[in-house]
């Protein structure tokens, strides 16, 4: 039975719920009914403008189909007739109470400027109680002592001694001020009727007038100048509370601004003036606590420089209150944007000259989209590698050149942000300079860098696996180089490579190589190590020699990119990425946490923009790079390649690379048959002997003696004993590793020779 009921039960609720879903699919037919009538029930002229006919769609009825729908809506009792008359209330609000948008903003700009009148007199209320009661000054000193600055302690409450002084000084005049006034008023009231009087026994005495007649004439003229005054008083009066209130809403444009709930989302010009006032709101809704009871106790905010245009926005230099650093504000800046109006990435708060000194740069809305413009050298010039290639603009719009001598570049973000562009940007640059060689690996398959093939003297392009091979070997051709140009400085006695030892020929040269898609080559199954090596040795060596490594990649993270090579590189490019992990690989260790942030770049909208570390004496800036497209229809790097070749034609030389100096080579255990006699010698004497058989060979200026005991363990296979920690290197050791290459090389080779397979 009670199963039965259960049933039962069931089946009531699901028919329930039936006549629920049908109620409401018939609702919004009625309801649809409602709002056709309705907006047939009020005609045009009364609503004027206001009301919002919105259409919906529905279904036209028969006469039938209707009779049936009042039909089974009388049948559905009391709960489906409640529901439809609160269908009909919603629906006849909807058409009463929406109105037009023109309406509500209307509204809220009257109300909004008339706000603005009244912050104006509050403004003149301030201003006057600071005038009457030295204020700023008093501000000042309590900022200063709050801050613990003596100096400045000192230099206002000295400021406000003297102006306490004038104004004691002033006031003391007031009483000789009266004096005056009086007396000048009574000259004017006894001296004018007299000098007519005089006049007009003149004018009696010789005949040319009435003496009644001069005194009518100045009667008549003291009423006109009357006259005129309560003309102009009458205009005055008049005016006056309509200027005032001019004066008044200026007033408030200056020095205020409405709150966010008045300002309507129609007013596309409307935004928040940057200045002190701002500033310090801003750095207030950050809740620190320090800041908080700073103001909260009246004091104000040191601007060392006040809010002031610079470029495309507003800089300004703060003093923050003891306790505070501006490192602290950096790390909170998406938060401090906010209460400036910005996006995050328009905000630049770094520290300024002392830890608490803020030094903050505010863009102006919408100054990304104006981009950094055509790339400058599209008309014509070149470029000198050791000043640095053009690059983009800052957010400031100032042009920024990357520096390229003594340094080496990584760069990276998600794919098509720009990663690739950029460095385009910076080997044009350097092709610029007719001096320079050009070396690009692409261990892809792209046309991005096929225009550079002609001013390249290494170019491989391709990811199978003789591509890569031929990247390795060129790598460890760059290798041979670092150490020969190493053995040159020595040569010439110079501590690196310079312009005018560049410009010489005598193979130091500015060399710059570009590894695009880094991670396919340096991760490869069979040569990715060895090019590891290689890519690490030369941006720890090459730098000083001449040689710039921009290392282009997507992920530098710590599995895709070794570390040496990212601590190396000190110029770092960073495209919108997606975690802090690859920001730090990009801009430098904590780079993230102090605020230098790519992730707060958004991918697309911000495609072609990079914070960028070592381009400037600031720890990062925001850089909008130049643009130079390779496309077929619009081909501008071609004629930048072709001027290049005709400047290094001008030259009378050939392109930078072709006429290889040469690489000096040594045979390591050759040199130590030569240097070491008959008895063994140890190993930390050894390295003297080899430098002074070669001196100018650089390897052997550097060399100890654990490291030539690691090269002749790891690369010839002589393992040196440490017999009474002395570790000797023992000649016949060494002759004997001789006689066993000479071996192998002899059983290598197939009697033609060439190399058996």
């Amino acid at each position: 039975m009670d199963n039965v009921h259960k049933l039962h039960d069931d089946s009531r609720e699901d028919a329930h719920e039936t006549v629920q879903d049908s109620v409401h699919e018939n609702l919004q037919d009625e309801v649809q009914d409602i709002v056709h009538e309705d907006a047939e029930r009020v005609p045009a002229e009364d609503v004027h403008g206001a009301a919002e006919v919105q259409v919906i769609e529905g279904e036209i009825l028969t006469d039938e189909e209707s009779a049936d729908l009042d039909r089974r809506l009388a049948n559905r009792g009391a709960l489906v007739r409640r529901a439809v008359t609160t269908g009909q209330v919603a629906t006849r609000a909807v058409v009463k109470v929406s109105t037009h948008d023109r309406t509500k903003t209307v509204g809220k700009v009257v109300l909004r400027e008339s706000f603005t009148v009244v912050q104006g007199v509050e403004s003149w209320a301030k201003r006057l109680w600071d005038a009457s009661t030295m204020g700023v000054y008093r501000r000042q000193i309590k900022a200063a002592e709050a801050a613990g600055d003596r100096e400045e302690l000192k230099e206002w409450a000295d400021r406000k001694e003297m102006a306490t002084e004038r104004r004691h000084r002033r006031l003391m005049d007031l009483p000789k001020l009266f004096v005056g006034v009086v007396k000048v008023f009574a000259a004017l009231v006894l001296g004018v009727p007299l000098a007519v009087f005089v006049i007009a026994v003149l004018t009696k005495a010789t005949g040319n007038g009435s003496f009644t007649g001069v005194w009518l004439g100045f009667f008549g003229l003291i009423g006109f100048v009357i006259a005129a005054v309560a003309f102009v008083w009458g205009l005055f009066t008049i005016a006056a509370p309509f200027l005032l209130v001019l004066a008044a809403w200026r007033e408030g444009k200056r020095r205020a601004e409405p709150p966010s709930w008045l300002v309507t989302t129609g007013d596309q010009a409307w935004d928040v003036a940057i200045d002190e006032t701002t500033i310090a709101s801003a750095l207030n809704a950050l809740r620190i606590p320090s800041i908080t009871q700073y103001l909260k106790s009246g004091l104000k905010l040191q601007f060392i420089t006040p809010a002031r245009v610079d470029g495309r926005g507003t800089h300004a230099v703060v003093r923050l209150p003891a306790g505070v650093t501006a490192e602290k504000i950096a790390r909170r800046r998406a938060e401090l944007a906010t209460g400036l109006s910005r996006a995050a990435k328009e905000v630049w708060p770094t520290t300024g000259s002392e830890a608490g000194i803020l030094d903050l740069w505010v863009a102006d809305k919408g100054a990304l989209a104006e981009g950094a413009g055509e790339y400058p050298l599209l008309e014509g010039g070149l470029v000198d590698f050791f000043k640095g290639v053009p690059a983009g603009r800052t957010l400031r719009g100032d042009p920024m050149l990357a520096p390229m001598a003594e340094r080496n570049t990584i760069t990276g973000g998600i794919p098509g942000q720009g990663k690739s562009a950029s460095a385009r940007v910076m080997m044009i640059g350097a092709a610029l300079d007719p001096t320079a060689e050009l070396r690009i690996w692409v261990p892809d398959t792209n046309y991005d860098f096929e225009v550079f093939r002609p001013r390249c003297s290494r170019y491989v392009m391709g990811s199978d696996a003789e591509a890569i091979e031929k990247i390795r070997d060129d790598l460890k051709e760059l290798y041979d180089e670092v150490q020969a140009r190493g053995a040159l400085l020595v040569k010439y006695e110079i501590p690196s490579v310079t312009r005018e030892i560049a410009n010489k020929g005598v193979g130091l040269h500015p060399l710059v190589g570009l590894l695009e898609e880094a991670h396919v080559a340096l991760y490869d199954d069979t040569y990715g190590k060895e090019i590891q090596k290689y890519v690490i040795e030369i941006v720890k060596l090459g730098r000083k020699r001449g040689i710039h490594l921009v290392v282009s990649t997507q992920a530098p993270t710590a599995t895709s990119m070794p570390r040496d090579v990212t601590r190396n590189c000190s110029n770092g490019i960073a495209f919108a990425v997606s975690d802090h992990v690859a920001n730090d690989a990009l801009l430098g260790q904590g780079a993230y946490t102090a605020g230098h942030r790519a992730t707060e770049l958004i991918p697309g909208t911000d495609r072609g923009t990079s914070i960028v570390k070592g381009f400037s004496g600031e720890r990062s800036e925001i850089l909008q790079w130049y643009f130079l497209d390779v496309s077929r229809e619009n081909d501008q790097v071609t004629p930048l390649i072709e001027r290049a070749m005709a400047a290094i034609a001008e030259r009378g030389g050939s392109k930078p690379g072709t006429a290889r100096i040469e690489i000096e080579t040594r045979d390591l255990l050759a040199d130590l048959d030569e240097v070491l006699g008959d008895d063994p010698v140890p190993s930390a004497d050894v390295p003297a002997l080899l430098k002074r058989l070669a001196p100018t060979w650089a390897p052997y200026q550097g060399m100890t003696g654990k490291s030539l005991r690691d090269e002749l363990a790891r690369g010839h296979g002589v393992k040196v004993p440490s017999t009474g920690n002395r570790w000797p290197v023992d000649p016949a050791t060494i002759r004997d590793a001789i006689v066993r290459r000479e071996q192998d090389t002899d059983e290598a080779d197939d009697g033609t020779g060439q190399l058996a397979s």
